[in-house]
């Protein structure tokens, strides 16, 4: 059986986003407008999980976690623990790539006021299930906020109740480790509720799980 990791540019799937990405490209013609693609090195050991794209971040610039404020702190954070190499612009234009490690979503496509519905997450989940399901080192899984973590443990044929909510917190499903952080949005950054100190510890974290 053939895995689909990514959904296809235009996927159908859930009505409310599509209508969305629409809207989006009405009025911002010159933006990605769709699904975006996971990044990174195939051949990772550390997978992180976001939530979905953002409309001014992702949606716009077609790669997770480029062109809205958590891109600053997660790439910066990623270089500062071996993960990636080069400049990070907000507009993608850059040479930053990843190391041993690989960024997705739980749902791919932004979803209004950054909260997709329970549906649209399973709908989008076998997309999900199958990017696990090719990574093949994949040792560590971070999941950024909640809606980021119920999502991967059912990838994993787990509930959501398998691992413990919160910063820090940390579980195993399918054989993986899966650590959760905060998600680093402006709301938590700037609130001081995520601290970059807090974040780079979660990251401290998996390259001592990956490396043992």
């Amino acid at each position: 059986m053939t895995l689909t990791p990514e959904p296809p540019r235009d996927c159908p799937r859930c009505p409310r986003l599509v209508e969305y990405r629409r809207e989006n490209a009405l009025k911002n013609p010159d933006w990605w407008n769709g699904p975006a693609p996971s990044f990174g090195d195939p051949n990772a050991r550390l997978l992180i999980a976001g939530l979905a794209p953002g409309r001014t971040g992702a949606n716009r610039t077609g790669r997770p976690f480029t062109g809205d404020h958590a891109g600053w702190l997660l790439y910066a954070t990623l270089k500062k623990a071996g993960f990636a190499v080069g400049d990070y612009d907000p507009n993608g234009n850059d040479d930053l790539r990843l190391v041993d490690c690989m960024i997705t979503n739980a749902v791919r496509c932004a979803p209004p006021g950054n909260k997709p519905l329970p549906i649209e997450e399973a709908t989008c989940r076998p997309f999900l299930m199958d990017r696990l399901a090719l990574l093949p080192n994949l040792k560590v899984i971070i999941t950024l906020g909640d809606v980021s973590r119920r999502n991967i443990l059912r990838a994993l044929g787990r509930p959501a109740s398998a691992m413990p909510a919160g910063h820090g917190a940390e579980g195993e499903a399918g054989g993986y480790m899966l650590l959760n952080s905060y998600h680093c949005s402006r709301l938590n950054t700037n609130t001081g509720r995520l601290t970059p100190e807090m974040f780079e510890a979660v990251f401290r974290r998996a390259r001592a799980l990956i490396e043992a």
